[in-house]
This record gives C-alpha cells, structure tokens and sequence, in this order.
C-alpha cells in the first residue's frame, strides 16, 4: 500500500499543479479583459470628449473648415494623448471625428 502511495503522490502533485496554473491563467485571462475594456471606454470617452471641446474652441475663435479641425486635432494631442495612443487613433480616423464634431456643434449653436 505503501508503494502505491509513494507511486502516486508526485503524479497527484503534478495534477494539482496542471490545474492550478489553469485556474491562475484562466483567472488572469478574465481580468485582462475586464480591465482593458474599461480602459478602452475611459479612453474613447476622453477622446470623444476632448474632440467636442476643441470643437467648441475652435468656433469660440472664429475657426472654421480645415483650420478648425486642425485647432481641434491639436487640442486633441494637447489634452488627451494617453487616449489617442491607447486606441491607436489613426490620423484620418480622427480627422473625421474632428469634423463629425464640428458638425455637431455648429447644429446644436
């Protein structure tokens, strides 16, 4: 019995450790993604954000067209570069959410 015992314990002890490392990386897996999803939402709630007041800036000086989006593009970089880099905003993307919120100003003024 003995033997058997001997025999069986290291291959038990492996067992446990196969699922513990399971469990761990499953476990670590969840809050990564939990975690950065809320990371991505403060993010893009900066950016969206930041993009609506650079709009507003922009009309305060008297901007419009390219010059206005170039204004809010550069608030942008100023205010919330964190965000811009965590999206990875590419320039035309944000070019046309520069706009887009231009736009929405000038509707709702």
């Amino acid at each position: 019995m003995d033997i058997i015992k001997a025999a069986l314990i290291p291959h038990l002890l492996e067992i446990i450790g196969i699922l513990l490392a399971s469990l761990i990386g499953w476990a670590a897996n969840t809050a990564r993604r939990k975690w950065g999803i809320d990371i991505e939402a403060r993010h893009r709630e900066a950016l969206h954000s930041a993009l609506l007041n650079g709009a507003r800036l922009a009309l305060e000086r008297g901007l419009g067209g390219q010059a206005a989006v170039a204004e809010i593009l550069k608030h942008v970089q100023i205010s919330v570069p964190d965000a811009v880099i965590g999206l990875d905003a590419r320039a035309e993307v944000l070019g046309n959410l520069a706009q887009a919120k231009l736009r929405e100003v000038c509707e709702s003024a």
